[in-house]
């Protein structure tokens, strides 16, 4: 019995052990550019200070259990092509242990791109490991390498990995070869011209691994037809979850994101005065590729304003549902007016004028604007008229007038009858409904009240004039 009692506890522990290994990360291999370049000086500090302090500022916050690697070039001999070194394995997830390597490396050599990346994807060969490989460099291969052509090799051998490279402090014509790499190893290129952007392109890297399926989303964005760099949060519908965070770095960006549905918020890092653009329910179906255009190239939101079906003067607010805060304000007179909007989403807001009532104000939610288009919005208010006058013995009397909606107890108008023709009886345009009317004499006829309820019908005309 006690045979079989150890045995079972044997069994378990072999499920657990495969349990854990079957949910176990790749490791993430940093190759890190230790060139002579990297003495320059960036904001004061020289790169190799900022890059040394971002990168071990960015493996602490990785998982406890995510193994990684160190690779460095560069930093031994002065023309050595092949100067490469493994400064920490794999399986290594000591990450104090990448710092302190990180804190001894000093710059001093060539930049052999193609040479370092042979070395990596060698290990990965020989070891049958699959893994993420970061490389970070400030400079293109000195060496005669290609590294794209490496890179494509590789993945045509079929051995498993993802390669991001982090250009820092990069020109824009220096990063094709390393553009073209990236995309032969899954990954992607990121500029990064300071220690945020840096750091920035560390944690999207870190976190875009060999591990994650490959992308079902992509994403562009520009404006005026040219491509923008921008900042995209993916958040679970309707929620403020962020389920991922990539930066397009003016490129197509990837991510994954399991089937459903999610609201974007698309930020651009250029043009700073352009609002960020809100995307809600974009569906991701998991296995297959959904890509999206986003322009920040203002649009225009048409609004028309009418009463019983005729054009009409009204007062016009467009607010941001990012903030709430109003971006346009503006009159119709009568006629459609037209407002120029960065891309996004709005309510807007429409108040008659000229009608009184309760039912003057009216408000549309969620008009979503793209870059280049116009969306007409338009409302109809409804209203008929009320002509209130007073007299006594055949002459007008001048009197207040004072008109309450009956649900509300609201005090929608007000005025004087004086005693001319022209606003004796006085005329009201009211919003449907049924109103409480008092009079109240003024002058010599001064003292005297009368009520009455009222009903308006749209395009009616009711009138009253009390005798006193």
């Amino acid at each position: 019995m006690k045979q079989l009692i150890l045995l079972s506890i044997f069994f378990c522990l072999i499920l657990q052990l495969n349990a854990q290994d079957s949910t176990k990360t790749s490791p993430i291999i940093f190759i890190y550019d230790a060139s002579g370049s990297m003495w320059a000086q960036m904001d004061g500090k020289t790169k190799m200070q900022i890059a040394a302090d971002v990168l071990s500022g960015s493996v602490e916050k990785l998982p406890e259990n995510q193994q990684v690697g160190l690779v460095a070039y560069g930093h031994r001999q002065k023309s050595d092509c092949e100067d490469v070194e493994f400064l920490i394995d794999a399986e290594n997830t000591d990450k104090n242990l990448v710092t302190q390597s990180l804190k001894k490396i000093k710059p001093l050599g060539r930049t052999p791109l193609a040479y370092s990346a042979t070395q990596v994807i060698g290990k990965l060969r020989d070891s049958k490991m699959k893994a993420t490989i970061i490389l970070v460099t400030d400079g293109i291969e000195s060496c005669g390498g290609d590294i794209c052509e490496v890179v494509r090799l590789a993945r045509e051998e079929g051995i498993a990995f993802k390669l991001h490279i982090i250009g820092f402090g990069l020109k824009e014509d220096e990063t094709e070869q390393l553009k073209c790499a990236a995309a032969a190893g899954d990954g992607q290129y990121f500029d990064a011209a300071d220690a945020g952007a840096l750091n920035d392109a560390l944690i999207q890297t870190t976190t875009t691994t060999v591990d994650e399926p490959s992308g079902n989303f992509s994403v562009f964005t520009i404006k005026n037809d040219k491509p923008v760099d921008a900042y995209i949060k993916a958040l679970k519908a309707g929620t403020r979850d962020q389920v991922k965070a990539v930066r397009t770095y003016g490129d197509t960006t990837f991510l994954y994101l399991p089937p459903g549905k999610y609201d974007f918020e698309i930020k651009p890092l250029e043009h700073s005065d352009v609002n960020a653009i809100v995307l809600k329910d974009m569906q991701s179906f998991g296995d297959s590729v959904v890509h999206q255009t986003v322009s920040f190239d203002g649009g225009k939101i048409k609004v028309s304003s009418f009463n019983n079906g005729e054009g009409w003067d009204a007062v016009v607010i467009i607010y941001s549902t990012t903030d709430g805060k109003s971006v346009a304000r503006g009159r119709t007179y009568g006629k459609p007016d037209t407002y120029e909007l960065d891309p996004g989403i709005y309510d807007v807001e429409i108040q008659a004028m000229v009608i009184e009532g309760i039912d003057i104000l009216h408000r549309i939610e969620n008009v979503t604007v793209g870059g280049n288009e116009t969306i007409d919005v338009e409302h109809n208010f409804m209203s008929g008229v009320a002509m209130i006058g007073a007299n006594s013995a055949g002459k007008l009397v001048d009197a207040v007038v004072k008109i309450v909606e009956v649900d509300s107890k609201k005090n929608v108008a007000s005025a004087r009858t004086y005693t001319t023709e022209s606003s004796n009886p006085k005329k009201f345009i009211l919003s449907p409904g049924t109103y409480e009317v008092s009079l109240t004499t003024l002058g010599e006829h001064k003292g005297k009240s009368e009520k009455f309820t009222m009903v308006i019908k749209a395009g009616e005309t009711f009138e009253k004039v009390i005798s006193f």
